[in-house]
């Protein structure tokens, strides 16, 4: 129903709400396809059918129950895309322990902060990716790891960890631990000796659809990362309805190039192939276009993810023509808009005819719009489409709160089911985000016609988009100002064409001091997450200043936009 003049949207469904948890929800998609392949990791070259993978994810869910886990106990994933990430998130989910999504690109800093907010207290890691050595990284920060095995892990600066658990993608049966703190996953298997099927049974039986299980990080609003609260009911149904907007069923496969620790890989991907059936296909560990093409081409996937960086990269691969992907249909672009060459190129040359753009955020599980199938060309590149089913939105006025008039801009506000329980540990925080009637507050700028269609059309947080993640200025300025040299520093975003934003600082030394933006560089590499690294790095005399001595990024970024338009 759309009101003829205001800008707000409530849309019912075809189909009601799922009233169940999610492995009640799951047990009955793995009694209607048991022998439909659920997941191939082709990098493990591995591949499980539905009751396969369901009795994998009973057998974890029993190690965790013998290793002293249980209902709201919070369980970090430390690692890159794999089964065992998979096994991970649905053992969780059986049990009724929470789930922390960690990026694997986290540097020693960071899961500091992540460990220490969500007061993990059990960690799984794979030993390392590439250039990242986690175990080196967890041994500096929790010596205790050094020290002879004990029943539990008793560590200083983590005190609520009890356990961590090192597992190798390409050898999970491996029982070698890298240092006497560590667990094995055979270990943790082998603690579900005692659980019989009942026991395991009972205490999923004993979870409510409201219960908490998951926390994902993100920006909130400013500031450092904060971890959102989400519940079976929020990501079932999103995952849900999600698929239903697809037209997914146990007959597609979907090829799962984006991040499972973000809500589109976790909850758009891996959930809604569990909702539904389908086969999901990790192509990859980490983004790699060559092999998602590869991927598609040889498992005949019916639908791809990704971001429009993924898509581009894809496009430009050098093979890109030596690949078949005539069995493509579907798929969701989310995470930066999409330009209208990209989409005609995605539905032409990748055959991705049925392409849906996507809109939402973490805090909402994460989708709020899709675009439909249907929908015209212009609609799926100038819009993020309407939103999905029991679910509501409006643009509001962001002096007065009042509901704006069709077509005028105005914040985007959600409530429905897909609204996050909160931020965990932080209720003044969430008060901000979440207001008494129940509506979110998203901190994006955007309109709406008289059928429902919202335009993004600007950003009030300072959040930037750089490829489809999420970076929060604070924390990178909070980093930089550690260097000796510095005085002040502030952070902010600027266009890029293709990573839809690139990361600008503007930074003064202390008088008498000079640096180069190699010096700076080098001082962050290691220390944060390599996309947080400033492209731009500008040594100024001076910021533009509100009269209350706060710094204008608004003015920064028009007189960067400027000079690098000159530059080019």
């Amino acid at each position: 129903m759309i009101e003829q003049t205001t800008s707000y949207c409530h849309r019912g469904g075809d189909a009601p709400l799922l009233g169940a948890t999610i492995p009640e929800h799951f047990a009955a998609v793995v009694a209607r396809f048991p022998a439909q392949e659920a997941v191939v990791s082709l990098p493990q070259d591995r591949r499980l059918t539905y009751a396969q993978f369901a009795n994998a994810v009973d057998t974890l869910a029993r190690g965790l129950l013998g290793s002293g886990f249980a209902k709201g106990d919070r369980i970090g994933v430390w690692s890159t895309n794999n089964i065992e990430w998979l096994l991970l998130q649905m053992a969780t989910a059986r049990i009724g322990a929470v789930l922390v999504n960690i990026n694997p690109a986290y540097r020693p800093r960071e899961l500091a902060y992540a460990l220490e907010r969500s007061e993990v207290q059990g960690l799984f890691v794979i030993p390392r990716f590439r250039h990242s050595d986690y175990i080196a990284m967890l041994t500096d920060l929790i010596p205790e790891l050094a020290a002879p095995a004990a029943p539990r892990l008793n560590s200083a600066a983590f005190p609520a960890l009890r356990a961590v658990v090192v597992y190798d993608p390409q050898a999970p049966d491996a029982t070698q631990a890298p240092a006497p703190g560590f667990l094995t996953w055979p270990q943790v298997l082998a603690a579900g000796a005692a659980i019989d099927a009942a026991a395991l049974d009972a205490v999923t039986a004993s979870l409510d659809r409201d219960d908490a299980i998951n926390i994902q990080y993100t920006s909130g609003t400013t500031g450092f990362p904060k971890a959102v609260v989400l519940t079976h009911h929020n990501i079932l149904n999103n995952a849900y309805f999600s698929a239903r907007a697809m037209h997914f069923s146990e007959a597609d496969r979907l090829a799962v190039p984006v991040p499972f620790y973000h809500c589109f890989g976790m909850v758009v991907a891996n959930l809604l192939c569990f909702s539904v059936g389908a086969c999901l296909v990790i192509p990859c560990e980490h983004f790699d276009a060559r092999e998602v093409l590869r991927g598609i081409a040889a498992e005949r996937c019916t639908a791809v993810h990704g971001v429009p960086t993924m898509f581009i990269a894809e496009l430009e691969d050098p093979e890109f023509a030596e690949f078949d992907l005539s069995s493509l249909r579907t798929g969701i672009m989310a995470g930066a808009p999409c330009p209208p060459a990209l989409m005609q190129r995605v539905i032409h040359d990748m055959h991705c005819r049925e392409i849906l753009i996507g809109y939402g955020e973490t805090e909402a599980s994460p989708l709020t719009h899709l675009t439909s199938r249907d929908d015209s060309l212009e609609r799926r590149t100038e819009t993020v489409g309407t939103n999905l089913p029991h679910q509501e939105v409006k643009m509001v006025d962001t002096e007065s709160g009042a509901t704006v008039p069709l077509g005028a801009i105005g914040e985007i506000c959600f409530r429905g089911y897909h609204i996050m329980r909160g931020y965990y540990g932080d209720a003044e925080a969430t008060a901000k985000a979440i207001d008494k009637q129940g509506w979110l507050y998203s901190g994006d700028l955007g309109t709406m016609d008289a059928d429902g269609y919202v335009r993004i059309t600007g950003r009030l947080k300072e959040m930037i988009i750089r490829g489809g993640e999420n970076i929060y200025p604070r924390e990178i300025e909070d980093f930089i100002f550690t260097h000796p040299k510095v005085a002040e520093v502030g952070v902010f975003g600027v266009p890029d064409e293709y990573y839809g934003e690139e990361i600008m600082a503007w930074i003064q030394l202390h008088a008498g001091e000079s640096a180069s933006e190699d010096e700076i560089r080098d001082y962050c590499r290691d220390k944060i997450a390599h996309f947080k690294i400033p492209k731009y790095i500008w040594f100024v005399d001076e910021f533009p200043m509100t009269v209350t001595g706060k710094l204008q990024k608004f003015r920064m970024r028009e007189i960067a936009v400027e000079k690098l338009k000159a530059q080019t």
